[in-house]
């Protein structure tokens, strides 16, 4: 869909001065390609405004390392793209690389990419939006040293589509790395946990990522009957040789398949309920050890460098979801609930209540018509 035909879309709910004078259409629910409907709190019901077909890639500039597209262009496509140039987006959120650009900004998801090159925020230099009063705006730009005013791009990024609907994205790019290999290495015992991550967080220098894997999870993923840490090291030959011998010093490292990250985006199954817990990383250790001792059915993983603890539930109804949940709450740290039932979102409290975000809200959507309630705030 163009940004003017999406543009058209808001301005007859909403009239064409933003006043609330339009048709009463009912509110819009921002779809990309789909895959991820179910993340988020219930949506109040909405028609749906799908960017999935609008998915060019307008713009690559291979020497500048930057790329735009629109919207419904997905990962995949924009792999392919750059992979063809030695380049890529270093992007790789939980899902399926069919996902659209637009949703993973919109959503600001981030995978395990995130320990080496950061979150969407990080990575999205500039956007093209259709607020909720059907103004065009564009913030950002096409370069990666740009200057400008309010920071909308950053405002707009993990914001769920509540405030504008994302129609065109620019991006940073990487350069591939010469080698690219994907290693495990078994966790110590619990007692020597603290000790071990304090020297694998020492390591001089960065993975481009790092994971810890329960029993669980690793199994699911084939690659053992332990727990593990699954580890991504890139650079040159000499350089991914060097990490190899830093990591195999603390403890026993096997090759594994570069299939197992996406086979790790992609394990959640359908229905599952996901809950993810940070806090500082010189805590992860009492955290992992926590959200672990849940042990079967839950699958959980661990960003060594973000302090992030992610579980993942089988799909409901399962009879220790309950408990499962419970326990989450009463874990502390910072909790984001990604996916949950239907039934099981009244127990979540919004974080988008508060007087800021409201007040934020009322300014790009007054009349509350862009994905109403998908971040669990009041009317």
């Amino acid at each position: 869909m163009s940004t003017a035909a999406v543009q058209e879309c808001v301005r007859t709910r909403v009239g064409p001065d933003g006043s609330g004078r339009g048709t009463p259409a009912g509110p819009l629910r921002i779809v990309g390609n789909g895959t991820w409907l179910d993340a988020g709190y219930p949506v109040h019901v909405g028609e749906p405004l799908s960017l999935a077909g609008d998915d060019a890639i307008l713009e690559y500039v291979a020497s500048d390392l930057t790329l735009t597209a629109r919207a419904g262009a997905t990962l995949a496509s924009i792999s392919r793209a750059t992979r063809a140039e030695g380049q890529w987006l270093a992007l790789d959120p939980y899902g399926s690389a069919n996902g659209t650009l637009g949703a993973t900004i919109a959503t600001g998801s981030a995978g395990t990419l995130a320990h080496a090159f950061g979150t969407p925020r990080d990575n999205v230099l500039g956007v093209e939006a259709v607020t909720g009063t059907g103004a065009i705006v564009r913030a950002g730009g096409r370069v990666v040293k740009n200057v400008a005013g309010f920071d909308l791009t950053r405002l707009f990024t993990g914001a769920w589509g509540t405030l504008a609907v994302i129609t065109e994205a620019t991006v940073r790019l990487r350069a591939l790395p010469e080698r690219d290999e994907t290693i495990t290495l078994a966790l110590p015992s619990s007692v020597e946990m603290e000790g071990w991550l304090t020297k694998l967080r020492a390591l001089l220098f960065t993975p481009l990522a790092l994971e810890l894997l329960n029993a669980p999870l690793a199994r699911a993923l084939g690659l053992g009957d332990r727990a593990q840490l699954l580890g991504r090291l890139g650079g040159n030959e000499d350089a991914v040789r060097e990490q190899m011998r830093a990591l195999g010093a603390l403890g026993e490292m096997q090759p594994a398949p570069m299939a197992a990250w996406s086979a790790l985006a992609e394990i959640e199954p359908p229905g599952a309920a996901v809950v993810r817990v940070s806090a500082p990383p010189s805590r992860l250790h009492a955290l992992w050890a926590r959200l672990s001792a849940a042990s079967e059915p839950s699958l959980v993983h661990a960003a060594v460098g973000r302090g992030i603890v992610r579980g993942i539930h089988p799909a409901s109804p399962h009879p220790s979801l309950g408990l499962w949940l419970d326990l989450i709450s009463q874990t502390e740290g910072t909790h984001i609930f990604e996916r949950l039932p239907a039934s099981e979102w009244s127990r979540v409290p919004s974080r988008a209540n508060d007087p800021l975000s409201r007040a934020v809200r009322r300014a790009f959507d007054p009349q509350r018509i862009l994905n109403p309630g998908i971040l669990g705030e009041s009317a």
